[in-house]
């Protein structure tokens, strides 16, 4: 397993949750299909929306991976990256998401290739791993938690005090 950039880890765990905000509960997939439609005409007319999620979303289900490990090679920093080179290692299986892929990538190329890098994490989440930054890894990794939580308290421990309503000490 290859170690990505935690921002395109991010992004992709963000491009999961909102497809399925926008499928629904029952899934609703004609109005999926309506909203990424709608998010490909407006990229393919120009949009000037820049934000990599929502890139992602649009073309996420007519994008082709040609070139995986390519892509993965690509992961690992977010800032920096050859946006031409990712270009080329994906194609799409419909004309209008095709137009909005160039059109992006014509006006804002970085977009376009942390957008396409976010979609092929989405889409390949098995072939990735970041590091786990939480609470509790790092207590394992250093070993164990050792820190006393003061909200504790122990059997044995006087609670009286808890139940002084009245602050003079006689309940």
């Amino acid at each position: 397993m290859i170690k990505i950039h935690p921002e395109f880890a991010f992004q992709s765990r963000e491009l999961g949750a909102q497809i399925e905000d926008t499928l629904g509960e029952p899934p609703n997939r004609k109005n999926y299909a309506t909203v990424v439609k709608s998010l490909i005409g407006e990229y393919a007319n120009g949009s000037e929306i820049d934000d990599v999620n929502l890139l992602s979303f649009a073309l996420v289900d007519h994008m082709r991976f040609d070139d995986p490990a390519g892509l993965l090679a690509q992961c690992k920093q977010y800032d920096e990256g050859d946006a031409s080179k990712v270009l080329k290692m994906v194609s799409c299986n419909d004309a209008e998401a095709t137009k909005a892929l160039m059109t992006v990538s014509n006006n804002n190329p970085e977009l376009a290739r942390k957008a396409i890098i976010t979609a092929f994490l989405f889409k390949n989440h098995k072939r990735w791993t970041q590091e786990d930054h939480t609470l509790e890894a790092l207590q394992e990794e250093e070993g164990g938690d050792d820190v006393e939580d003061e909200d504790q308290l122990a059997p044995g421990h006087d609670i009286e005090h808890l139940f002084d309503s009245r602050g003079d000490g006689n309940d």
